[in-house]
């Protein structure tokens, strides 16, 4: 029952901070900090995912080089403006090759 209950909360924290976007009053949203703010906020959240995703196994930190190697691939590719689908393409293919021949 406790999980239902975090999942009904967090359904309404997530419903009520997009509400609270739509109603912010547009003063607020003109300031040229707050929209610094907005502009940073998804890139820095999608690195820590990148990060926990690529470093961490379960509590603890793993240097594991097929993740690191496909995370690299996906780094090349991004510089190389490649769309991202290749991108994800390129780091799943080094980090699987890199896993089939036991590394």
């Amino acid at each position: 029952m406790t999980v239902w209950i975090a999942v009904v909360a967090t359904g309404l924290g997530c419903y009520a901070l997009k509400l609270a976007g739509l109603v912010a009053p547009r003063r607020v949203l003109a300031d040229p900090r707050v929209r610094r703010f907005s502009e940073l906020v998804p890139v820095a959240l999608l690195t820590a995912l990148v990060a926990v995703q690529t470093l961490a196994h379960g509590r603890a930190v793993v240097l594991d080089g097929p993740r690191l190697a496909g995370l690299a691939a996906a780094v090349i590719s991004l510089l190389l403006r490649a769309p991202f689908l290749i991108v994800l393409l390129a780091a799943a293919v080094v980090t699987a090759g890199l896993r089939a021949f036991g590394l």
